[in-house]
C-alpha cells in the first residue's frame, strides 16, 4: 500500500515532490551490481512521446530540477518546481515513472558514462577509503553492496534486465510519496492521485536484512595508491539501530567524541597537533545496525602516530566515558542545531519518508530532543561501553603502501590481519 506524506507551505511559490520506492542496491543480482541505480538514471532518458533531449527541454521549460538517487534499500525520484508548473510536472513525472522507453542506445551511453565515473572515482581517496571500509566491515552482508556497481557488473546489464527490474519494483504499492510546498490540500491530493494512479499495482518489495556481525579482532585494509602525500583514514565497527534503547544515548556520547568542531577528536588531532584539517566520528542509520566510523586525513609522515592516537582516544572514550560538562554542552548543541533539521516543510516531509523507508519508530523525530535531554551521563557512558568495541575494528587507509604500510601496522596493537588492495580494485 502506498504512503503519502504531505505538508503545505505558502512561504515561497515552490513545490517539492519525492517519489520513493522500497528497492535499492541490496536487490541487485550480485553479478549485475549497479542495476537499481542504472534503472533510476534511465528514467530521465526517454519516455513515451519524449526522447532524452526532449525530456531535458521539458524539464527546463517547466523551471524544474529533476533527479534520482539510489541507496541500499530505497530509490528516490525528486523534483522541485514553480507552483505554476504543477500540471506540466505532474504529467511529466507520471510518464517518466510509468512509461520509460529504456532506449537501447541511451542505455549504452549510460553504461559507458558509468564506467567513466567509476574510473574517475579512483581520484577520490576519501571515496576509496569509504568503499574499502564497507567492503570489509559488511563482507557477506547486504550492507556491503556496491550501489554504483563495478565495471564488470555494469557491462553485464542488458535492456531486458532494466525493463524487468522496473516492472517488478516501480509499482503503486511499493511507492511512498512526499509532497511539500505552495499547494492547497486539495491540490496536493490531486497531485498525489495523479502520480500514484499512473503506476501499476504490484506488491511491496520485501527487504529481509539479517543483523550484521562485528569484526573479530583488529583488522586493516590498505588501498595502495602511488604518490600519496596524505593518508585518508577510516576506522569502523558496528553502532546501534534506532529501535535500540541506547541509540540516542550513543548519539549524545558520540557528539562528545567526534560530532562537533570542539569534540575530542578535533581538539586532539587538529587543534593540539595539527595533524589533520578535519576529524570526526558518526553513527549511520539503516534498517538494521549500521556502522560507527571515525575519519581523519593526516600527512603521510604523521599517519602512523595519528592512527595510534585515534585508537587511544577511542579506547579512552569507551572505557572512561564522558564528563558532565561535556554532556551538558552536547545536549545544548544538539538542541540548538536541531532547528536546522526541521526549518522547512521539505525537510519535515523528508523526515516522514525516512521513518517509513527505514522502519523507524513513529515518534523517532518528534521525540528526539526530549530523548536527548533525558540522557544521563551514566547512560551515555554505558551506551559507548556496550556498543563500541575497540578490539573489534576494521581500519581502512588510502596511501602508498610501500611508504606508510609498515608504520601503520606497527601503530595498531593486536592487529590480526592486513589486506592490501590496488586503488583500481573492483
Amino acid at each position: 500500500m502506498s504512503i503519502v506524506i504531505a505538508e503545505s507551505s505558502r512561504e515561497l511559490p515552490l513545490v517539492a515532490v519525492t517519489v520513493a520506492f522500497r528497492v535499492g542496491a541490496v536487490h541487485d543480482p550480485p553479478e549485475k551490481a549497479g542495476l537499481a541505480r542504472m534503472v533510476a538514471r534511465m528514467l530521465r532518458r526517454g519516455c513515451v512521446g519524449l526522447n532524452a533531449e526532449q525530456v531535458d527541454d521539458r524539464v527546463d521549460t517547466l523551471g524544474a530540477e529533476l533527479g534520482a538517487s539510489v541507496g541500499l534499500g530505497s530509490t528516490t525520484v525528486h523534483v522541485e518546481f514553480l507552483t505554476r508548473s504543477v500540471e506540466g510536472v505532474t504529467d511529466l513525472l507520471g510518464r517518466l515513472l510509468s512509461q520509460p522507453t529504456f532506449d537501447d542506445q541511451e542505455l549504452g551511453r549510460l553504461k559507458r558514462q558509468t564506467e567513466a565515473e567509476i574510473i574517475e572515482s579512483r581520484d577520490s581517496d576519501g571515496f576509496l577509503a569509504s568503499r574499502a571500509l564497507r567492503r570489509q566491515l559488511f563482507a557477506g552482508h547486504p550492507h556491503g553492496a556496491r550501489v554504483g556497481g563495478t565495471i564488470p557488473t555494469i557491462r553485464r546489464i542488458e535492456r531486458e534486465d532494466v525493463v524487468r527490474f522496473h516492472a517488478k519494483h516501480y509499482t503503486r504499492d511499493n511507492a511512498l510519496l512526499g509532497i511539500s510546498g505552495d499547494l492547497a490540500a486539495a491540490d496536493i491530493d490531486a497531485l498525489a492521485q495523479a502520480v500514484l494512479s499512473s503506476l501499476p499495482g504490484g506488491r511491496p518489495t520485501a527487504l529481509v536484512v539479517p543483523p550484521p556481525r562485528a569484526p573479530e579482532g583488529r583488522r586493516m585494509v590498505i588501498v595502495d595508491k602511488p604518490e600519496r602525500s596524505q593518508t585518508q583514514m577510516l576506522i569502523g565497527t558496528l553502532g546501534t539501530h534506532p529501535q535500540d534503547a541506547d541509540h540516542v544515548a550513543l548519539i549524545v556520547a558520540n557528539t562528545v567524541f567526534g560530532g562537533t568542531f570542539t569534540s575530542r577528536l578535533v581538539q586532539e588531532i587538529r587543534a593540539k597537533r595539527g595533524w589533520s584539517y578535519g576529524a570526526a566520528s558518526q553513527l549511520g542509520i539503516g534498517r538494521t545496525r549500521e556502522g560507527f566510523t571515525m575519519w581523519c586525513a593526516p600527512a603521510a609522515a604523521d599517519a602512523a602516530a595519528c592512527l595510534a592516537l585515534e585508537l587511544e582516544l577511542l579506547t579512552s572514550w569507551r572505557d572512561q566515558g564522558i564528563t558532565q560538562a561535556e554532556l551538558d554542552f552536547c545536549q545544548s548543541y544538539l538542541r540548538r542545531s536541531y532547528a536546522f533539521e526541521i526549518d522547512t516543510a521539505k525537510k519535515r516531509v523528508g523526515q516522514g519518508l525516512e521513518r517509513a523507508l527505514l522502519d523507524l519508530p513513529d515518534d523517532y523525530h518528534s521525540r528526539f530532543l526530549e530523548r536527548v535531554a533525558a540522557v544521563t551521563r551514566d547512560e551515555a557512558c554505558a551506551a559507548a561501553r556496550a556498543r563500541i568495541a575497540p578490539d573489534r575494528l576494521w581500519l581502512s587507509l588510502v596511501g602508498t603502501e610501500s611508504e606508510v604500510g609498515e608504520g601503520l601496522r606497527a601503530a595498531v596493537p593486536n592487529l590480526v590481519e592486513t589486506v592490501v588492495l590496488p586503488y583500481d580494485y573492483e
